[in-house]
């Protein structure tokens, strides 16, 4: 087995049809006994394997989780991005103030904000919030463009079904205004007037009647939300 080492290169010129040509030329390889030669290669195996023995004297370090035995103790890492969320308060408030935002920044129009005159300021307010998981890229762009970090990803990664239009839903848990104007309303009976339910799958969804692209709409149900 011969051995090169790169640092023992050298510049130099060579001739070729009357010109000179810049080389970098290479030393004289070494050659080595057997036994040199077997000594090297077993040097050479044990580095590679010793990620493999250490996890064998060390089973802590493995990284592989047994999913989903381990469901109710995983945990996945706080950057990791599975699902986006319109952050809702302890009173199930949202911030989001229909300044759409976060669907302009989406590449691939995963966001669709749908609006309606709040009779508060008479401004728009959220009325749905439609995400295409089916289409999300994950790239956070549209977090980082929130100016009132309305939405976080989260880890839920948990995304299995058999009918893609499961995949295409609602964020908001009630059409109305943020939670900055709803604190200046404080008559109970006034907030219940100024906001509505809004169902996980009502809107425009598909399995609610709407075709998006790439979906069929499923037909609407008399007695379902509208």
């Amino acid at each position: 087995m011969a051995f090169y080492d790169p640092k023992g290169a050298r510049a130099g010129e060579s001739e070729v049809g009357g010109r000179a040509i810049p080389i970098l030329a290479a030393p004289r390889l070494e050659h080595h006994g057997f036994l040199c030669d077997l000594l090297n290669g077993l040097a050479s195996l044990f580095a590679g394997m010793r990620v493999t023995f250490a996890t064998v004297i060390r089973p802590s370090r493995i990284v592989t989780r047994q999913y989903p035995e381990n469901r109710a103790t995983l945990k996945m890492y706080d950057r990791f991005r599975a699902a986006l969320r319109l952050v809702h308060d302890g009173q199930g408030r949202h911030q989001c103030t229909a300044c759409r935002s976060c669907e302009k920044a989406c590449p691939n129009a995963s966001i669709a904000i749908e609006t309606a005159k709040g009779a508060i300021t008479g401004k728009n307010e959220l009325k749905s919030f439609v995400w295409r998981l089916d289409t999300c890229a994950f790239c956070n762009l549209c977090v980082v463009a929130c100016p009132f970090d309305a939405l976080e990803m989260t880890g839920d990664f948990e995304h299995a079904v058999f009918d893609r239009r499961l995949l295409v839903f609602n964020l908001n848990r009630y059409a109305g205004p943020h939670a900055a104007l709803w604190d200046k309303v404080e008559d109970e009976a006034q907030r219940a007037r100024l906001t509505a339910s809004v169902g996980r799958y009502s809107g425009n969804v598909p399995l609610n009647g709407a075709l998006l692209p790439g979906l069929r709409a499923r037909a609407r149900d008399p007695g379902g939300p509208a």
